[in-house]
């Protein structure tokens, strides 16, 4: 009987699991067509999109350089 429990337990996990990858996988293919668009199209529009969040990261870090260059001027400035 007890055997029986163990069994039917351990199918059970082995059945949940199958059933979780399965999710995950139509989960994952569903994401990489939408709008009927194939693998590598979507893999290339979320790559543009990374470049022009780094571009404009790029664009930061130049505005807080220039700013920190203008408070170093203005320190210099204000010693007596």
């Amino acid at each position: 009987m007890e055997e029986n429990k163990a069994v039917f337990g351990a199918l059970l996990f082995i059945v949940l699991v199958i059933g979780a990858n399965f999710v995950a996988y139509a989960r994952a293919r569903g994401a990489f067509r939408s709008d009927n668009q194939g693998l590598f199209d979507t893999l290339k529009k979320t790559a543009s999109a990374a470049q022009k969040k780094g571009g404009d990261m790029e664009e930061l870090r130049r505005k807080m350089e220039e700013l920190e260059k203008g408070k170093k001027n203005d320190a210099r400035e204000s010693k007596p």
